[in-house]
């Protein structure tokens, strides 16, 4: 039986089963070599490909290799230094700058283990791990952005954390206002052009490493000669296939006064969005700082759902809340943390949008006043038909047409679980199909909204 043959073919398999970047960074460097007792062990380059494979791919790699074999196997993943017994044997620094006495910048906190993935952000956490297991090789440069708050500084430090940890490669992290400010330095010491050591020190810190990460490139804008720096840094590096890494609050098009040669360069390696955490995300943000505080015992779920559905847009306002929330019980002699006290301790802490709960209002208003009834009676817990099903069509409009999202909507009615309004939402999709005089009235209603 020829191992190699046997992944080859389970190789070929799993190929067209998944995206073409992950089967890059978690299948094309993996090799079959044993099959004993049934246990099939691969060999695989990286901790964290190894736990990836382990966690996220195990059913369908085990599938297709019993289709392939006829035989049920389980699996062991392992690294080069844990055949044979072999002991990890400590990087040697290569001969220069040692490690230890790099400033790196990063802050050790921030790690893919503790970033949550959904599918806001699936893409640019995936490549990440993908620049961060081969600097240099895979997405140079990789360009990350979005609004502020959603992780694109956590990902550019884990990418540096996971790289310092396993390899012997040089990194820097800075923001572009500390570039921009340490040129403006270097420019006014060495004023009369004399200078060589300063110039010197400052291309030696940006240019003699391996990895440039940096935060916030859109600051660059403003200084024509800071832009003429970092484009000769961008180059020196980009050349010598030392990887770039960057991160803006828009794409390159769209940092205006950007010079269109960065920007053609800022395009060339890949690009990627973080979007907005939805609800789910969120949630499972909150369950995980709580778990790392050790209060997931504190927090009861509609807590937990209330900070998630006033969270909209940053994810740094969730930690916020989290430690109002427990620092206003332990003032209050310890209270128990229910929803009221979470209520009353993040009052003055989200800032809602004012416009959107008008419009929320607004909508209430108009069904109420459509189908005869109350605003109260639509915000109130009452099942017959002449109430739910105006409350149902209310939901709806402000789903689908204000695009709110569930939480909110359930809050402003009353404190409606995000699932009731779910199931609202999706039973008036299904009435328009089968009614076309209900689409109509809705219809109605929605042009009458300011």
């Amino acid at each position: 039986m020829n191992l190699d043959n046997i992944w080859n073919e389970l190789l070929k398999k799993i190929e067209p089963k998944i995206k073409n970047y992950a089967y890059e960074i978690w299948f094309s460097n993996t090799k079959l070599i044993s099959l004993d007792d049934n246990i099939a062990k691969v060999l695989v380059t990286s901790p964290m490909q190894k736990k990836n494979l382990q966690t996220s791919y195990i059913d369908l790699i085990q599938e297709i290799f019993t289709e392939i074999t006829g035989s049920n196997f389980n699996f062991n993943f392992v690294l080069d230094y844990e055949l044979d017994n072999k002991k990890k044997v400590k990087i040697v620094e290569e001969e220069g700058l040692p490690i230890n006495n790099l400033k790196t910048n990063l802050d050790s906190r921030f790690t893919f283990d503790n970033f949550i993935i959904g599918n806001e952000n699936k893409f640019a956490a995936t490549s990440a791990l993908a620049v961060a297991e081969q600097p240099g090789n895979m997405y140079n440069p990789l360009f990350i952005y979005g609004s502020s708050g959603l992780g694109k500084t956590h990902l550019m430090h884990a990418i540096g954390n996971y790289i310092v940890e396993n390899s012997n490669k040089k990194v820097l992290y800075t923001p572009c206002d500390k570039f921009v400010n340490e040129f403006v330095e270097m420019s006014r010491k060495n004023k009369n052009n004399n200078d060589f050591e300063v110039v010197k020190e400052f291309k030696n810190k940006y240019r003699n490493i391996d990895v440039l990460i940096i935060d916030d490139i859109h600051n660059l804008v403003g200084s024509n000669y800071a832009q003429q720096e970092f484009f000769n840094t961008f180059n020196e590096l980009k050349n010598n296939n030392k990887q770039i890494i960057m991160s803006s609050d828009r794409s390159p098009d769209d940092i205006k006064k950007l010079e269109e040669r960065l920007k053609t360069r800022f395009n060339g390696g890949l690009t990627t969005n973080i979007q907005p955490p939805e609800f789910e995300l969120r949630m499972n943000i909150i369950n995980k700082k709580l778990e790392s505080q050790n209060l997931v015992n504190k927090f009861s779920d509609d807590v937990k759902e209330f900070i998630a559905s006033n969270s909209v847009g940053d994810i740094r306002k969730i930690e916020g809340a989290i430690t109002r929330v427990y620092a206003y019980a332990a003032i209050m002699n310890g209270e128990k943390i229910n929803l009221d006290l979470a209520k009353e301790a993040l009052k003055d802490f989200f800032v809602k949008s004012i416009v959107s709960k008008n419009k929320i209002d607004q909508v209430i208003q108009l069904v109420a006043d459509h189908y005869s009834i109350s605003p109260d009676d639509l915000k109130s817990k009452k099942k017959t038909n002449n109430i739910a099903i105006p409350r149902q069509i209310a939901m709806y409009i402000c789903r689908t047409y204000l695009e709110e999202n569930l939480m909110k909507i359930g809050m402003e009615f009353g404190g409606k679980n995000h699932t009731t309004v779910m199931h609202a939402v999706e039973k008036i999709k299904k009435e328009i199909n089968n009614n076309d005089a209900l689409n109509v009235e809705i219809q109605k209603i929605i042009n009458n909204i300011r």
